[in-house]
This record gives structure tokens, C-alpha cells and sequence, in this order.
């Protein structure tokens, strides 16, 4: 059936939304594929539909061809699972909550590994009902604090979740990687360039955890890689430690009299002036220990300080400090906190303190001390003696102080060593598309899964658990393949794959046109047809914004027998003869 732009429920739009700051998010308004409802949800309009529905069939064609079988759970779920595995806690602020008219506890699903174990649970009950793979695509609710960039990190979203159920590690270990080829197929056919990158697995718990990365200047996430083949998300890189130094020859450690100097910049200047090092090397941030302090807020309630001790020269990464306390929170230090522990020298907070060790195993009750990878034993600092207007030279870790453990949570940074020694790493900016976990027994013993072994031994089911996000891949797509001129879409995702366009006001051009469309549709094309008596410029314009691969223009060339077909995505264009007009678009079509 023929598509008509005067039918169509789609209006272009020729300014961006003000709260849009990425391009596929200002497009895709703009295009007519989604509309605002509130923040960070979205009403998805005809256009938008089609895109999603074509990504969906890839999706369920892949997950089918390794054995997948597809249910729905609903969105609507009782809070009682949840508490079983202790996330109608976990989640805090991200779940939304709600009661029913009798006052019992329900949520909005986020993810549904609790109640596809039960399903399982409910269903299965012996090694002969596994291996299975189940999956479903359905829409997902988080509360999130920044809904942002559009439909890439909304609070409603479309996202295929599958889990595997296997009788043993081994079964996972082939489940997974099955899953992970199916990926590689599905993001191969989407269209968009991706990454596969080591991550944390966060709450969700489990071993191995790989995401797969949209590659986009404009992404949420960092992740870094090597040449020689290392490639982590930032928050699951691991900080190679050195090797500990002996301090036999090292010289005491010294408190001195430092004023004004709360910052490292004005601590390495002062210590360049005062303190020239004796290897004759200049002072670097990298030689302070900056100790920084945060509070934790824990599931109960309560907030409990942590200082963390790292290289002046790092700063500390938000996003790996979170993945690093979770379940908890950070939260920011605050004056009264600062009222609360006065024993905290702002400023000048270090580990010792008037010659003697203060944080770590004697700090002040209820604050833990935790020290990045890089300080290790042997290693020296210079850092605050925990007293206003004085610094510790000479302090050697493992000698002269220690801590409750470690904690790495600092920047990386381009050019630091990749932890599997494959040379140095590079930075690069991503679109979390796919997250695939192998989530091993935690849901199962939580929630009672056991089937009965060959032995007819009752064990413990092993699972995985693959996520795919529908709505955020159409966004990467976007990303991956706008240009100045608007979307650009892949023809295995566009809503259509011609766009006929007639302009001017002769009769005979619509007539042709139409013609062209038929052919177009007899033939099995999905074609969409600017039938309206707008301009040729508002024509082309909305052509170009839209996004179909291929645009046919029948116009003012007629007279002279030929139309003009052009490739959106190489901005390329080639008159041809009428007659042959249906044959080269299905030729351009098929290829």
C-alpha cells in the first residue's frame, strides 16, 4: 500500500527542541518520528513505529535462529519477588512504585530476572527441561534521576531481555557464547559500528559481563581500548598495581609548616620551592597523596564516611566510585559533615597525624580509609597531617600508614597501561546498546529454581541474562548515520525504502508518479509519496530530513523524459530515462 505524505501522521519540524542536545535527538522530533510527553518519556509516532518494528524483527529473527522461544511478562509486577533478591531495595530511587486499591506494594518492571526464574521455577523440574532460552520484548520503567538525549536514557524504554537455564557452568558457558554471536549478528545487520567491551556487572551480580558499544562522539558512556585488544568500559578497567619497594633507605617521614597551600597546584609549588627533590626531578602532582572524602549512604538509611587516598594528579571517577560502593550511594561531604568530623582537616586530611598513623585501622570512629591501587607499599607521598596549614613529607605507605583496603575509582586516562599489558590506552565515547551477563545462581537460590540432576539430585539451576536495548539501538543508528541535511537511515531500518517526490504543478508530473509508486508497490517496495502542493524546496528539505535511502524525483526533468534518482546516504544523484525509471529504483532497491 501506497504511503501519501498528505495522509501521513507526521509534521516536520524546521527548529530543534529546546532540551535536545543530541543530533538524534533533535532529529527524530524534528523528522516526526517521536513527540515529548514528559521528560524522558516519548510518544512514538507512525514513522517512528516502523523504524522500531524493523529493528524488532531483526531481533527476534536472530534470538529465534539460536533457539530462543518468546513470552511476555507484564509490566505491571507484585513487589514480593523483588524483596526475595533484596532489589525492591537495591534499585531505590530508579523503581517506580505504587499500591494497589487493597495497599499491597506493586512496581513498574526495570528488568525481569525474578519473574521469568519463577516462570521457570513454576514450569521446569528436571535436567531434561534444560537447556532453555526464553527472551521477550517488552517496555521497561526507570525512575532515572537525568532522563537525557532523548530516547537513548528515558524512563520508559523498549528493551529485549532473554535469559538462559542451564544444568551447569559448562551449559552457561556455551549459552553465553551463543548469545554473544547472536549480538554480533544482530548489531552486524542493524548497521551501525559497535564495540564489545569488558564491563562490571554491577547489581545485576553474576561473573563474565561484556557490553556492546555503539561508537559515537555524542555518547553517554566511556570506554577504552588498546591495540593490542584490550577494550573495557571505564568502570570495570583495573588499575595495575605496582610492585611493592622496599624502605629500607627511605628518610622518616616529617610534618611541616605549610600555610595556604589547600590545593595540590599550591602543595607541588611549595614543595618544588622549599623542598627540591634529591633525585633532582621536578614535583609533580602524582607525588601527592589527595585524600578525598565522601559520605556513603547505605540501604538502611545511614551515612557512612569514606576517604579515599589517590595520586594528586587523579581525580576521582563518579561513575566507577558508584559502581565500586554499590549498593550504596555517594553522596557529597557537606559543611555539616564537615561540623560532624572535625577531626577532618579540610584541606589537609592525610593519614598520619602528629607522627602517627590516623586513618585506616585508628581513624576516627565510623570513617573508612581506602587507597587507590597505585599507592602501593614502599611507595612515597607527600600528603596533609590532618592539621590546618601542615603537610607530611616523606610518608611511606605499608611503613609509616595503611588502610581498611583499596579502592579504584580514579580517572583513566588516555595513554595508562592496559591491564592485560596490550600497550597503552585510548579513549573513546559509546552508546550502551547490548549487555550480556553470566549471572550464575544468584537469582535461582534466591527465588528456590532446582531441578532434579541425571542422579536425581535436586541442584540449582545456573543462568544468564542478556539485555539488548531496542530504543536506545534506533537512537545509535541515528547517531551512527545522520549527516547536516537530517536522518539517514540504513535500508534494512527505514520506514521506507523509496521516497517519491513530485514537484511542481503539472499534472502530468503527479500522474507519473504515481505510476512510479505503483510499479514501486506491485513490486514489494516500501514507498512513501510526497504528494503535497508544497514547494519543491519544503520537498526536499523534508526528503532529506526524513531519511529513506532512496529519493525519486519526478519534476520539471519529465519534459524531457527523465526523473532523478538519489542516494541519500552518498548525497549522489543520476538523471534516467522514464521508461526505466522502476527498473534502475528496484535494481538500486535489491543491491
Amino acid at each position: 500500500m501506497i504511503a501519501r505524505m498528505t495522509k501521513l501522521f507526521v509534521r516536520t519540524l524546521r527548529e530543534s527542541p529546546a532540551d535536545a542536545e543530541f543530533p538524534s535527538h533533535k532529529l527524530l522530533v524534528r523528522a516526526g518520528y517521536i513527540r515529548r510527553a514528559a521528560p524522558g518519556i516519548y510518544t512514538w509516532l507512525p514513522l517512528g513505529i516502523a523504524v522500531l518494528a524493523k529493528i524488532e524483527r531483526i531481533v527476534r529473527e536472530e534470538m529465534d535462529a539460536i533457539g530462543g522461544q518468546e513470552v511476555r511478562f507484564p509490566a505491571l509486577l507484585p513487589r514480593e519477588p523483588y524483596e526475595a533478591t533484596n532489589r525492591w531495595t537495591e534499585y531505590g530511587d530508579n523503581l517506580f512504585r505504587l499500591k494497589d486499591r487493597k495497599g499491597a506494594d506493586m512496581l513498574l518492571g526495570p528488568t525481569h530476572e525474578e519473574m521469568f526464574t519463577l516462570l521457570v521455577k513454576d514450569l521446569c523440574s528436571s535436567y531434561k527441561d534444560l537447556p532453555l532460552n526464553l527472551y521477550q520484548i517488552q517496555t521497561k520503567y526507570r525512575d532515572e534521576a537525568r532522563p537525557r538525549a532523548g530516547v537513548i536514557r528515558g524512563r520508559e524504554f523498549v528493551m529485549k531481555d532473554a535469559y538462559t537455564f542451564d544444568i551447569d557452568r559448562a551449559g552457561l558457558e556455551r549459552a553465553y557464547q551463543q548469545m554473544r554471536d547472536a549480538y554480533c549478528r544482530i548489531f552486524d545487520r542493524l548497521g551501525f559500528h559497535y564495540v564489545i567491551v569488558k564491563a562490571d556487572a554491577g547489581a545485576m551480580g553474576g561473573s563474565a559481563s561484556e557490553e556492546f558499544q555503539a561508537v559515537s562522539p555524542n555518547g553517554e558512556d566511556t570506554f577504552v581500548y588498546s591495540d593490542g585488544g584490550y577494550a573495557a568500559n571505564v568502570e570495570a578497567v583495573v588499575t595495575p598495581a605496582p610492585a611493592a619497594q622496599a624502605w629500607d633507605d627511605a628518610p622518616a617521614a616529617h610534618v611541616e609548616d605549610t600555610p595556604d597551600v589547600p590545593t595540590i597546584d599550591s602543595l607541588v609549588a611549595m614543595c618544588e620551592e622549599r623542598f627540591p627533590r634529591s633525585d633532582g626531578r621536578a614535583w609533580t602532582g602524582a607525588d601527592t597523596l589527595k585524600n578525598v572524602v565522601v559520605m556513603i549512604k547505605n540501604l538502611d538509611g545511614t551515612r557512612t564516611p569514606l576517604v579515599i587516598g589517590l595520586p594528586g594528579d587523579r581525580q576521582v571517577d563518579d561513575k566507577r566510585l558508584e559502581v565500586a560502593v554499590a549498593p550504596g550511594e555517594p553522596d557529597a561531604f557537606t559543611e555539616d559533615d564537615f561540623a560532624a568530623y572535625p577531626q577532618l582537616a579540610r584541606g589537609y586530611i592525610g593519614p598520619m597525624k602528629d607522627g602517627a598513623q590516623f586513618l585506616g585501622e585508628d581513624a576516627p570512629a565510623g570513617v573508612r580509609y581506602l587507597l587507590d591501587p597505585r599507592v602501593a607499599p614502599g611507595t612515597t607521598w607527600v600528603s596533609g597531617a590532618n592539621e590546618d596549614g601542615h603537610h607530611c613529607l616523606d610518608l611511606v605507605a605499608g611503613r609509616d600508614f595503611t588502610a581498611d583496603g583499596t579502592i579504584d575509582v580514579a580517572e583513566v586516562r588516555e595513554g595508562d597501561p592496559a591491564p592485560d599489558g596490550s600497550g597503552p590506552l585510548k579513549l573513546a565515547r559509546g552508546i550502551e546498546i547490548g549487555h550480556i551477563f553470566q549471572l550464575g545462581y544468584k537469582y535461582a537460590e534466591a527465588l528456590g529454581l532446582k531441578v532434579l540432576d541425571p542422579n536425581g539430585k535436586l541442584v540449582t539451576a545456573i543462568m544468564g541474562s542478556y539485555g539488548l536495548g531496542v530504543t536506545r539501538a534506533l537512537a545509535a543508528i541515528a547517531e551512527d548515520t545522520y549527516d547536516e541535511r537530517g536522518l539517514c537511515w540504513p535500508r534494512q531500518v527505514a520506514p521506507y525504502d523509496v521516497m517519491v517526490v513530485a514537484t511542481g504543478k503539472d499534472a502530468a508530473v503527479f500522474e507519473a508518479a504515481q505510476q512510479l509508486c505503483q510499479g514501486l508497490d506491485d513490486a514489494g517496495v516500501a514507498v512513501l509519496y510526497d504528494d503535497r502542493k508544497a514547494s519543491p524546496g519544503v520537498k526536499f528539505a523534508d526528503a532529506e530530513l526524513l531519511g529513506m535511502p532512496t529519493i525519486v524525483v519526478v519534476g520539471r526533468g519529465l519534459a524531457q523524459g527523465v526523473v532523478e534518482i538519489r542516494d541519500r546516504k552518498s548525497g549522489t544523484a543520476r538523471e534516467v530515462p522514464v521508461d526505466e525509471a522502476l527498473a534502475q529504483v528496484l535494481a538500486e532497491v535489491e543491491r
